[in-house]
């Protein structure tokens, strides 16, 4: 799994919630305060280790969530504005923002806690994030600070603290590069290491800024909204064309024009991997822009108490405006009349109806599985012969001793000690987040939380004896955790207390241009990592901001203009067919 990057994985069925980051100021010390959505709570933070006690204070546990669920039952035979069918960071954002903007938003969710790759779980006194740790959009400036924003929008906000070095890469030829909050640190130390580039490196880097700058100036709402389109272009237009102008560009080949060192395009590659799970030429530069930069203009914000309570945070906050959520609901079907999406099945047979239908599930399990037996639209047929499989990742969750780490450890780690062609094959990269660095809280005294990722092909696990498979669990987990020990941490090995590890399930990504949040079928639309702009925390709250905004307008929450609507739609519409 990508350190920025959502992914999902098996684990056993008891949990509870966590996490996120900023960037270290040029204090020793940061005295918190309520910025915005977000608080740099009341504690000093030193630069490298800090001693963190709160919890954050909307952490539920599963038991009240449960509780919960019972006290409030939700009415079947309501009519809602929109039903959100799952409830990720993507979900949950746009049915917050709809709901300040008057909806009646039902969210359902087929576990016990939102959240889904923005999860946790808790063990033996640690709490565990599910997915990744590298946290973007808790700032307190520009337009990208979406987390903060839709915290902010349902009066809720969270302490977090700031990360220093965003990931610290351990490279083929004992390549190290950290990469610092600060955006002149990280260039003083890359063209250390390639001084005969330093006029590339200025150049690539600078594009990324353009992209960052463009998309930073606007006011970040539905791409497939007519009057918020002209508007932006009319009031921002160099911003606008622009970013048009990279939109069909890949980071590899912007690199390129400027850049011929093998091993620096290789270390670029490794950049855009932790971004979008693979290389530079298959990586959107607008998405390589947004991140590469946001990292050192927001920075890495860690929320203390642990990542899952972004989900939980939003979720109160929905609850507080009038909507509901609906835990242990796991639709198994999208209710169609006259081509029209107006309602949803559960597993145990319950049915509710809503004007709109968003589907935070990917989009091929919205039309594959949901949608299951209704002939789709030309366009949908076309998106799903253009998923391919993404890489899967085996996930390793430890509790270890804390003196085996050195006292100046860095959160997150990116290894890839041998030969650079190993760094998309199974098992070759290896993605390390040590939250307890940031927020000490998350596990008992004198312990920390190491949390792996290594890419591994679901075939790997495909028709072994249980008995195999965990014997093979227990080979991978071991040859990963020998890597890390030879080159990072000596005696790692001994020093484990707790281990757990997940096994993968089956991710996709697209070949071509993502969709929006639109789709062929009136009244349905889908948000999160299978829409533009993909994958990442921040990535899937735009994609919720932008279908908050797409929906609003379609049900008379938002200006609209039916005549360039139409228009607009029907042109995306046939974009579509052209996938």
């Amino acid at each position: 799994m990508s350190l920025g990057c959502h992914q999902t994985f098996q684990f056993p069925t008891k949990g509870k919630s966590g996490f996120l980051s900023w960037n270290p100021l040029k204090s020793s010390h940061l005295k918190g305060n309520k910025i915005g959505g977000v608080n740099f709570g009341k504690f000093e933070i030193s630069r490298r280790r800090k001693d963190i006690s709160t919890r954050s204070k909307s952490m539920l546990s599963v038991d009240s969530v449960v509780e919960m669920e019972g006290k409030e039952g939700v009415n079947t035979g309501s009519k809602y504005d929109a039903i959100v069918i799952g409830s990720g960071i993507g979900g949950l954002v746009a049915a917050t923002q709809l709901a300040v903007k008057g909806a009646k938003v039902l969210v359902l969710e087929k576990y016990v806690i939102p959240g889904g790759s923005s999860g946790y779980y808790q063990r033996d006194g640690y709490t565990f994030d599910v997915g990744s740790s590298v946290m973007f959009g808790f700032s307190d400036k520009g337009n990208l600070n979406l987390i903060t924003q839709a915290l902010a929008a349902v009066g809720r906000e969270m302490e977090v603290i700031p990360d220093p070095t965003t990931v610290h890469f351990h490279l083929p030829n004992n390549l190290s590069v950290q990469v610092h909050k600060e955006y002149s640190e990280f260039i003083n130390e890359l063209t250390s290491k390639f001084p005969h580039e330093k006029e590339g490196i200025l150049k690539f880097y600078g594009e990324c800024w353009k992209i960052f700058n463009s998309l930073n100036s606007l006011q970040l709402k539905s791409l497939e909204e007519p009057i918020y389109l002209f508007g932006q272009f009319f009031q921002k237009p160099l911003e606008c064309l622009t970013l048009a102008y990279y939109l069909p560009q890949n980071a590899g080949d912007i690199a390129r024009k400027y850049i011929k060192d093998p091993n620096l395009l290789s270390f670029i590659d490794a950049e855009c991997f932790i971004v979008s799970t693979v290389n530079a030429l298959r990586t959107p530069m607008i998405n390589a822009g947004m991140v590469l930069c946001d990292r050192h203009f927001g920075g890495i914000n860690y929320p203390v108490g642990g990542v899952g309570g972004i989900a939980t945070s939003l979720a109160e906050g929905l609850t507080d405006q009038g909507s509901e959520i609906l835990y242990k609901a796991n639709v198994t079907n999208i209710i169609l009349d006259q081509g029209k999406a107006v309602g949803v099945e559960l597993s145990d047979g319950r049915e509710f109806f809503a004007r709109t239908i968003i589907s935070n599930a990917t989009r091929w399990d919205t039309f594959g599985k949901l949608l299951k037996g209704e002939s789709l639209p030309k366009e949908e047929e076309n998106f799903q012969k253009v998923y391919v499989k993404a890489p899967s990742f085996l996930s390793i969750h430890m509790g270890v001793k804390a003196d085996v780490l050195p006292p100046d450890t860095d959160c997150h780690h990116f290894v890839l000690e041998d030969e650079w062609t190993r760094l998309e094959e199974p098992y070759g990269s290896i993605f390390l987040s040590i939250p307890t660095v940031l927020d000490s809280s998350l596990a008992p005294k004198g312990r920390h939380i190491l949390h792996i990722f290594t890419t591994s092909p679901l075939e790997d696990w495909k028709g072994l004896s249980p008995k195999d498979y965990e014997a093979k669990k227990e080979l991978i987990a071991e040859e990963i955790i020998a890597r890390l020990e030879k080159k990072l941490f000596p005696g790692l090995k001994s020093s484990i207390v707790f281990k757990e590890v997940g096994t993968p399930k089956t991710h996709r990504r697209y070949l071509a241009r993502m969709p929006f949040n639109t789709t062929g079928i009136s009244g349905l639309y889908c948000v999160g990592d299978s829409c533009f702009p993909g994958q990442g925390v921040i990535a899937v709250a735009f994609s919720g901001v932008m279908c908050a905004h797409r929906v609003a307008a379609d049900i008379g929450l938002e200006k609209k203009s039916p005549i360039l609507d139409a228009a607009l739609l029907r042109l995306l519409g046939w974009l579509r067919t052209l996938a």
